[in-house]
């Protein structure tokens, strides 16, 4: 598959800055392929990169992030790539999620899953990834789930672990199809294939959507405007007694968000945050449509 050419922009701050700065790249369209943090060791001294299919505009950057920004095209390396392999395996509740070139450190009694680098975000190192896969080994204790989609897949992480927890079918989208390709790549990879199931979607008007619906699980690992504005159609995809888990938002936009899902029935029943990062977990009572 050829990749298309990047373009990096780079901000240069403090230690202390650099976290909050990283969040708002993140949060901003066009949203980014990658965000990194390098500091100096002993200085305080911080870089944060952010690296785009598209030329983003240096100067909306600057007003957004009240600093000067850098930005460049990259020669044609596959920077996503490079940059991944550099990263650790991550334990996130019972899993591990590594790289190919991390195979031989899987160590026992965990639920492994090998996530190849690609064009498609969700390795496991974000916080919110990480935070989707411990609410999943939480509510794995409590009950099984037959019906689970995974809307914004990025490289199919959560729908793979989910395929693990439950060995059933899931259902995987995302708006973008470089996404879908590296989820079917990853879901064969892991042994998944023949459970996940990944469609190009723009929202949930998808007819795999419509017609696997009500859900009892739904993960929705995205943004806090695309969670706010989909929020009529994802409740209406929940099946009585189902369960629901946003994340993608900060811990400031917990209660912006449920103020959008409290007037369709649904309950909070539990919140787990790391970081300025937070994943809320949610219940359609049983008895309500």
């Amino acid at each position: 598959m050829n990749q298309p050419p990047l373009w990096k922009a780079t901000i240069h701050l403090t230690k202390s800055e650099a976290p909050d700065v990283s969040a708002l790249l993140e949060l901003s369209p066009p949203r980014p392929q990658a965000v990194l943090i390098s500091e100096e060791p002993f200085e305080d001294r911080a870089t944060v990169e952010a690296l785009y299919i598209a030329m983003p505009d240096g100067g909306f950057l600057e007003k957004l992030t009240g600093r000067a920004v850098h930005v460049a095209l990259l020669p044609d390396i596959d920077w996503i790539k490079l940059s991944q392999e550099g990263l650790p395996p991550v334990r996130a509740g019972r899993f591990f999620v590594y790289g190919a070139h991390d195979a031989g450190e899987v160590p026992p009694g965990v639920i492994p899953i090998c996530i190849e680098a690609g064009l498609a975000f969700g390795t496991g190192h974000h916080e919110t990834t990480a935070l989707c896969l411990a609410v999943l080994s939480d509510l794995a204790r409590r009950r099984r789930y037959a019906n689970v989609l995974d809307l914004g897949t990025g490289t199919g992480l959560l729908a793979i672990g989910a395929g693990k927890l439950w060995h059933r079918p899931v259902l995987a989208t995302d708006i973008d199809p470089v996404a879908i390709e590296v989820t079917r790549q990853n879901a064969r990879a892991n042994e998944t294939g023949p459970l996940i199931r990944a469609a190009v979607a723009d929202g949930m008007q998808h007819p795999a959507i419509t017609a696997s619906a009500p859900f009892d699980l739904i993960l929705a690992n995205i943004l806090a405007g695309p969670l706010t504005r989909l929020a009529p159609e994802i409740a209406r995809a929940l099946a009585p007694g189902a369960t629901l888990v946003l994340s993608g938002l900060l811990a400031w936009q917990e209660n912006l968000v449920l103020s959008f899902y409290r007037p369709h029935g649904l309950i909070l029943r539990g919140v787990m945050r790391r970081g300025a990062w937070s994943a809320l977990v949610l219940e359609r009572p049983r008895g309500r449509g």
